[in-house]
């Protein structure tokens, strides 16, 4: 990596060109549609569901061990707890604005050091989630953060996946539906290129280009060495860039087993995408060297349909039977356990309280 740096400003006509490359991008690539764009077809599908349960929120007893099922404002510190600690990461629950001295004090007590992963406690799509390396990277974000969140220890395993689970109750085993590998938003040098230039030339990072500048500033003007790799967003979040490969293939009934054994000793957990970062898959195939960053129940999407080498239809498909496995777990969970799905104005409640949180967090 070398320190000269080629910082230049650009034209107005420059700045149209790159909007405009931009917006051609998200038009015809469905992987960056808007949510009501991608699954406004099947709403009707959603609708047919509610009127058989007599509920909109008939998926509220899929996940008994979870709030709300999982669906959204469940909240991440109570569902590491439901985790066996062997399988997911040291964590501290943090209030916004505490003192970095009151911080720093938790993170000794944990024996955590830099770097750090920093993420809300209800989050959503990466949103706010950040790698902190130093004191004062740490003291920026309490300071900036309006909701609660977490510290917790990075995991330095290069490899990332998504893996669906569902286990149908009554059923002695669960299952895998799909599995996706995500791909950090990385740069290589050519030794000639800033990192702002190589990221001009990939769609991908271009759309990232704006939060990229405002996360790393000057060091977008660097040059890499030939051959030198860089990450930028060390984590699998689509929306700050990871590429999401369908592995489907992947799906073996080793891992079937392992990952079953696992989502067994979660309470109340049926239905939902494990988020797994891991050194090996020989090693993961036998629950080694796992760590579960994230736990997602009824709100989960089934991630590897965006694969961009997958087709809106083939996206439909897997949504529709996603699901219609939602639907029939949880009215399973209905009858053999005496649950209620939740009440309309509870739902209602629900959804107003998920929209306010996320305002919060756009505060910052």
């Amino acid at each position: 990596m070398r320190t000269v740096t080629t910082g230049t400003r650009e034209t107005l006509f420059q700045k149209l060109y790159w909007f405009l490359k931009k917006v051609k991008i998200k038009m015809t690539n469905w992987e960056y549609w808007p949510a009501c764009l991608v699954y406004g077809p099947l709403y009707i599908y959603w609708c047919w569901l509610s009127m058989k349960a007599r509920s909109f929120f008939f998926f509220s007893a899929a996940n008994p061990g979870i709030q709300n099922a999982g669906f959204v404002q469940e909240k991440k510190s109570d569902i590491y707890k439901l985790i066996p600690q062997q399988y997911y990461p040291r964590t501290i629950l943090c209030l916004p604005g505490e003192p970095v001295s009151s911080l720093m004090e938790e993170l000794k007590i944990k024996g955590l050091t830099f770097p750090i992963m920093a993420k809300p406690d209800m989050g959503q799509k990466g949103i706010q989630v950040k790698l902190l390396k130093s004191e004062q990277e740490l003291a920026a974000y309490s300071r900036t953060s309006q909701v609660d969140f977490l510290l917790q220890e990075y995991i330095p395993y290069e490899h990332e996946v998504g893996i669906f689970y569902y286990r149908i109750p009554g059923e002695e085993r669960g299952h895998i539906s799909g599995i996706v590998g995500k791909e950090f938003l990385t740069v290589t040098g050519d030794g000639r290129s800033s990192i702002l230039s190589l990221l001009k030339r990939n769609d991908r990072s271009l759309l990232q280009l704006s939060a990229l500048k405002h996360t790393h500033g000057d060091l977008l003007d660097v040059i890499l060495s030939k051959a030198v790799s860089y990450v930028l967003v060390p984590y699998g979040n689509h929306s700050r860039g990871a590429k999401f490969i369908d592995l489907r293939y992947k799906i073996t009934e080793e891992l079937t087993q392992t990952i079953d054994t696992l989502c067994r000793q979660i309470p109340g957990f049926y239905y939902g995408r494990l988020d797994i970062k891991f050194n090996s898959w020989q090693e993961m195939l036998k629950g080694e060297k796992i760590s579960i960053i994230e736990l997602n129940g009824a709100g989960s999407e089934p991630t590897h349909m965006y694969d961009p080498a997958n087709s809106i239809f083939y996206a439909w498909r897997e949504i529709y039977k996603h699901w219609r496995l939602l639907y029939t777990i949880s009215m399973l969970n209905v009858q053999r356990k005496r649950l209620f799905l939740m009440k309309t104005t509870d739902g209602v409640k629900m959804i107003k309280g998920h929209y306010r949180h996320l305002r919060q967090m756009a505060k910052v």
